[in-house]
């Protein structure tokens, strides 16, 4: 019965996060073929007389109707295909292939630290609530909490690329696997990693507290059950549900916040994809990166809820 529960349930998520994508996907489109100018414009460039603009418009196929152009997209889309890129003429998928591996690198880095941190300083916090280290801890999440990204890359940059030389401050000139030079992403994704680090830690903590002021854990210690092994495999377990929901809002805020942070320290990644195809109105290079996005918002936040539902032995109930 509970297993038929998370299927309906999880089939309903998905439903939705699809009928999300299509709308984003909707506004988007409309949104950037009516901003000032299109692919033709920029591809004619120093010969934009408006005979060679038209004739452009006419190949890409930009005079038809917004809706049918939407339409012709979306039917590719069904059929695995993105379109062509309005500018390169290369086809969008082998685009966003190509830049996907920097953006996914340094994603998978931030995730990876950003976990065992969290639940690390949570968990200390908690059981040591009150304490100098809880203090400390919640002291210092505050504080970084409230800086924002770019003044915390400026910081990082100064002390440890220009002043102390043991990083470097941008990419500019690298080649090569992102992952085999630890000298140009370990400031990017500690950028990436401080501040969702003290929100989760602090969520942690939160609900670490609650869970063992449970009765059921008092009553575990009672029985002569060793703290660590209470904290540990009966506290942890049942204080990261919230934790798990909120990582996917944090996972969807570090895509987002790796393109950015791309642009800071000059990573070729989908950042510098989406900055390119904004600047040259490059519609399908545009819908094919929001697509993706959409794709993986939907992915994270579906697997989420799942995987809260599974620690949770009540979502059942609630459902």
């Amino acid at each position: 019965m509970a297993g038929l529960i998370l299927a309906r349930y999880a089939c309903g998520r998905v439903a939705l996060g699809v009928a999300q994508v299509l709308g984003v996907l909707g506004i988007v489109f409309a949104v950037a073929s009516v901003l000032p100018g299109d692919a033709a414009v920029v591809i004619a460039a120093d010969d934009a007389d408006p005979e060679r603009i038209a004739q452009l418009r006419t190949s890409l196929g930009l005079d038809r109707p917004l809706l049918t152009q939407f339409g012709d997209w979306l039917s590719g889309l069904l059929c695995g295909d993105l379109g062509t890129s309005a500018l390169s003429g290369r086809p969008v998928t082998d685009l966003l292939s190509s830049a996907l591996a920097p953006t996914l690198t340094l994603a998978a880095l931030a995730l990876a630290a950003l976990v065992p941190l969290a639940v690390g300083l949570g968990v200390a916090a908690a059981v040591r609530r009150g304490e100098p280290i809880d203090r400390a801890i919640s002291g210092m999440a505050v504080a970084l909490y409230a800086a924002p990204e770019f003044a915390l890359a400026i910081i990082l940059v100064a002390v440890f690329a220009v002043g102390l030389g043991l990083f470097a401050p941008t990419a500019v000139g690298a080649s090569g696997s992102l992952l085999l030079q630890p000298e140009l992403w370990v400031l990017p994704v500690a950028v990436l990693v401080i501040r969702p680090v003290c929100s989760l830690s602090r969520l942690v903590r939160a609900s670490m507290i609650t869970t063992l002021d449970s009765e059921h854990v008092r009553h575990t210690l009672r029985l002569g059950v060793p703290e660590r092994r209470v904290v540990w495999r009966h506290a942890l377990p049942g204080s990261l549900t919230p934790a798990i929901q909120h990582l996917a809002r944090v996972a969807d805020w570090l895509l987002g916040g790796v393109v950015v942070i791309e642009a800071v320290f000059a990573i070729g990644g989908l950042g510098q994809v989406l900055v390119d195809a904004i600047r040259s109105r490059d519609i399908p290079l545009l819908m094919g990166l929001v697509a993706l996005f959409g794709l993986i918002t939907v992915m994270v936040n579906t697997i989420a809820d799942i995987m809260a539902y599974r620690l949770n032995p009540t979502a059942g109930e609630a459902a």
